[in-house]
This record gives structure tokens, sequence and C-alpha cells, in this order.
């Protein structure tokens, strides 16, 4: 008999020493087995044409440290998860660019970018000036700005490179993605982040998803 596979009679009991039970046959788990959430997410995004075609149209603006953010890809790690299909409400680019932070130019770039893809709400946002409005010490790139986002799940974005590779930026670990919960980012206000839960109707599109605070 194979050593891995242990009968066991009677009942089937839950075990807690790294085995899975199936049908009153107990099998040990591979505990060196780390699921690589990254490659989810990629494959996730890079199987989804409209996602694709975003991403595409921010390329051709060649804009420094430029990602596609928050929920454009939380919320399709959320619809697997969840085995729902919801719509995305906009689409957020961030990029970081110290030698104009104008929000003029900003306007100007979503109008560039609804002549390469029109039917898309963009947002863009140039991260180098909205540490003001967000009353935080000044940022030094895309990442750094959303390591103070309110959520830790939204804090993550990405990016088409020219070679046609996907580059994801995160600030949590990946595997809070798919926890099934909201986490409240410490770095920034748990009144916001409330506000957030409430107003982004989050818990109505995803009702399994639980909010986490951490003060």
């Amino acid at each position: 008999m194979d050593s891995n596979v242990l009968l066991l009679l009677g009942s089937c009991l839950k075990d807690t020493r790294g085995v899975d039970c199936d049908n009153g046959i107990y099998r040990k788990k591979n505990l060196d087995a780390v699921p690589d959430y990254k490659k989810e997410i990629l494959v996730l995004i890079s199987n989804n044409q409209e996602s694709m075609e975003a991403l595409a149209a921010v390329r051709e603006l060649q804009l420094p440290d430029a990602l596609i953010a928050a929920g454009f890809v939380r919320n399709k790690i959320w619809d697997s998860v969840f085995a729902t299909d919801t719509p995305l409400a906009d689409t957020d680019v961030i990029y970081f660019c110290q030698h104009d932070v104008s929000e003029e130019r900003d306007k100007l770039l979503e109008q560039r970018l609804g002549k390469l893809l029109p039917g898309v709400c963009w947002s863009v946002k140039n991260q180098a000036r909205m540490h003001v409005r967000n009353g935080d010490r000044p940022y030094i790139s895309s990442a750094d700005a959303m390591s103070f986002w309110p959520e830790k799940q939204t804090a993550l974005g990405i990016r088409l490179e020219p070679d046609g590779k996907l580059h994801l930026e995160h600030c949590f670990a990946l595997s809070l993605q798919f926890n099934l919960r909201i986490d409240h980012n410490e770095a920034g206000s748990v009144v916001v982040f409330r506000e957030r839960v409430q107003s982004k109707g989050w818990l109505e599109r995803w009702p399994e998803l639980i909010p986490v605070e951490n003060s």
C-alpha cells in the first residue's frame, strides 16, 4: 500500500496534521505547494479581451510608471472567486511624472484614451500630485502611492510592457486578493475605509465579502 495513503476505519474525522480527507481515505498534502497567485491574476487579465485592449491603449501613451489599477484588477479577481461578472464603473490609470502635475494634462490624457478606445470610462491621475489631495507625504512612485490606498485589495495595478508581457505591481501579499475580505490599510483612515465600503456597493455585488478594519 502506498505509504501516502492511510485507510481509516469508521468515521472520517478532520485531521490538522496536513492531510486531506476524502471518503474515509486520508491523503498527505503537499505542504510545500504554494498557490501561484501572481500567475492566476495574470491569466485572468490576459484571457480577457477588454482588459488587454485597455492595457494596449494605455501603453500607446508611453506614460512613466503607468498602471491600470484598483478595480481593474481587483474586480476581476473577485468575479473569479465568487463566479460573478460585474461591469467596471471606470478604468483607473495612474502614472508618476513630476515634470507636469497639472490636472489639465490628465484630462487631455483621458481624451486621448477615449479616442484610442471609445466606450471606456477613463480616469487618469498623476500620482506625483495626488498626495496633496490625500493629505499624505509626497509619493515617490505609482506603487508608493498605492501603498496609501484605503483597502489592501485595491492597492495593485498592471501594465502591458513593450515586449507584450504583463507586469503586475502590488503593495501587499497577493494572497489577500483571494481571502474573501476587504482589508483596511492601516496607512489610511478607517473612516474613509468605512465610507468607501458603503458607497462603492461592494457588498451588494459580492455579498460574501467581509470588511476587516485594522486600527
